[in-house]
């Protein structure tokens, strides 16, 4: 028998769910929550390798009974639990028995050539989709706009695949920060259908900035006001337009070229 596995019998396992610990996790479903302790929840092996492998600050490790505990995680506190205490703090619906706590890391500043502004984008599978092709695509950064979807919502988190932890993203207002990036030098781009340049037709600047915008109303008029650029994708087909992930992705790799 391995000394881990030894250790892990030792160990006391929390099989009720009224217990104060699960209760605290539980709560970081919330934004409210994860916003107060500046912590939220990840499941899944491979979630919990990426914010290791980036240096996230991961706190502590939730393990259901019988589930092996990752060479990786071995210096991290962990906590075993009952099948159905596992079951009551997961989100997703096969979980895999392994779940962490992880430290909201502060907002870094912005640097780079090539930077992602998201208007209001409501759709936590959007939102994570984006930022995913962001990290793809090489952009330096990405910054939520005040009335987009929380970052640690564990459906954008998912929908992330690990991209969370290896491209800066931080939230602000975006007619501030457009503002800023003008200042600094960038080109602004805008995601819109009138009063629009098809994109492929459009010369990338040195430093640019591409804002797109909510799933339904686009991007507000104050911040489009501030756009030195309005591109869209042709539509060569019927459909009226393009979902904002894949959209994003087009105008991201082109910026890229």
């Amino acid at each position: 028998m391995m000394i881990q596995d030894i250790m892990m019998g030792m160990k006391k396992m929390i099989t009720s769910v009224k217990n104060e610990k699960i209760k605290d996790w539980k709560k970081l479903h919330k934004r409210k929550e994860r916003v107060n302790s500046k912590t939220f929840l990840i499941e899944g092996f491979h979630l919990i390798e990426e914010a290791i492998t980036s240096n996230w600050d991961v706190i502590e490790i939730i393990l259901e009974n019988d589930i092996e505990l990752p060479n990786s995680c071995k210096d991290i506190p962990y906590t075993i639990v009952s099948d159905n205490v596992f079951q009551h703090i997961a989100q997703t619906k096969a979980p895999q028995g392994i779940a962490a706590v992880v430290q909201i890391q502060p907002p870094k500043r912005i640097s780079g050539d090539n930077v992602l502004l998201v208007d209001a984008v409501q759709d936590p599978g959007n939102l994570g989709t984006i930022i995913r092709t962001a990290d793809a695509a090489g952009f330096d950064a990405v910054v939520l706009g005040n009335d987009t979807v929380d970052l640690f919502n564990d459906k954008v988190i998912r929908a992330t695949q690990g991209s969370l932890f290896h491209v800066p993203i931080m939230e602000a207002d975006l007619i501030t920060k457009t503002s800023e990036l003008k200042e600094e030098g960038y080109r602004i781009w805008g995601a819109a259908l009138e009063n629009a340049y098809p994109f492929n037709e459009v010369t990338v600047d040195e430093k640019v900035a591409l804002i797109v915008g909510n799933e339904g109303a686009g991007i507000q008029d104050e911040l489009l006001r501030l756009v030195d650029t309005i591109v869209k994708i042709p539509i060569y087909g019927k459909a009226e337009s393009l979902n904002v992930s894949v959209a994003s992705g087009i105008l991201m790799y082109y910026v890229k070229g």
